[in-house]
């Protein structure tokens, strides 16, 4: 009983989100070295990692899962975070799936795109987040909880929606118009204040957002190569904005230097001509997996 006791407390418990997040977030873990492989309990897949076991959740249940300490570490949305006001760690902004949670109405409903002085009905998932943006604008209004396919609302059953957005698309399909901005938010990793106050856990939980980390870093820059002689080396290193220092060694028969760094890799336009201007060779741009500076 001792060893089993001792076996979960070790245990790492991750929340792999069900839904829309779900597929960037295996592939942000696999291109870790994280393997995550489904089983034959559709939502309990088995994870290459050490003591740990995963499950499959929506990420509002990640959430209230983080905060009961049930899960120690998982992935959730930063804006059901803000709704339900739960007390979890942010560990990391991965960027992905970004939305906006915003306000909006029917364009026939609008004068000169504010909304009327009257009282509105407003739908939305979110009903913190809603009733809060409500006082803000010193509306009077009423809240309705939807449940999903929340634009389909107006104009017949809600005044205004509460909803998030990435592109704007679907709002726009349906005639709709963004009059309030509540949020932004993105895929993020969170861990359970109680795991984090577990030494070993916090370790682990640390290490993985690490390795996830890494992975981001690298999908942002590119390792550029390339050689110049030795009274044109200082020039090209100065054009080279590299995350420390760029590494520099001598090319064999003392014919010059070969210089890499690891630069931003929306910058490589400007950046190659401007190196072979300053006499630099042979650019060789390499991708890169991860980054641990």
């Amino acid at each position: 009983m001792n060893q089993e006791n001792n076996k979960n407390r070790e245990m790492l418990r991750l929340g792999l989100p069900k839904g829309r997040m779900q597929e960037e977030v295996m592939k942000l873990l696999a291109d870790a070295g994280i393997k995550v492989t489904p089983s034959g309990r559709g939502y309990r897949p088995t994870v290459s990692l050490r003591a740990c076991e995963a499950k499959i959740l929506k990420p509002q249940n990640i959430i209230e899962m983080l905060e009961l300490g049930s899960r120690d570490v998982g992935f959730a949305g930063a804006d059901w975070v803000e709704e339900m006001r739960a007390d979890v760690v942010e560990l990391l902004d991965t960027g992905l799936d970004p939305v906006q949670v915003v306000a909006a109405a029917p364009t026939e409903l609008l004068d000169s795109n504010e909304l009327p002085d009257q009282r509105l009905l407003v739908a939305s998932e979110y009903q913190r987040l809603t009733e809060d943006w409500i006082i803000n604008r010193n509306l009077e209004a009423d809240f309705v909880r939807s449940y999903g396919a929340t634009e389909v609302f107006p104009p017949e059953d809600a005044d205004v929606i509460v909803d998030n957005t990435a592109t704007g698309s679907t709002l726009r399909a349906n005639d709709l118009v963004i009059v309030g901005t509540l949020l932004s938010s993105s895929t993020r990793l969170y861990a359970s204040p109680i795991a984090m106050r577990n030494p070993e856990k916090k370790i682990r939980i640390e290490n993985l957002s690490l390795l996830l980390k890494s992975v981001l870093d690298a999908r942002k820059r590119v390792m550029i190569e390339v050689n110049a002689p030795a009274d044109k080396l200082d020039s090209v290193v100065s054009l080279l904005p590299c995350m420390r220092e760029a590494t520099v060694s001598p090319l064999f028969g003392d014919s010059g230097y070969a210089i890499k760094a690891a630069v931003p890799k929306e910058i490589l336009p400007e950046l190659i001509p401007s190196v072979k201007a300053a006499g630099g060779s042979d650019v060789v741009i390499t991708s890169l997996s991860q980054i641990v500076p």
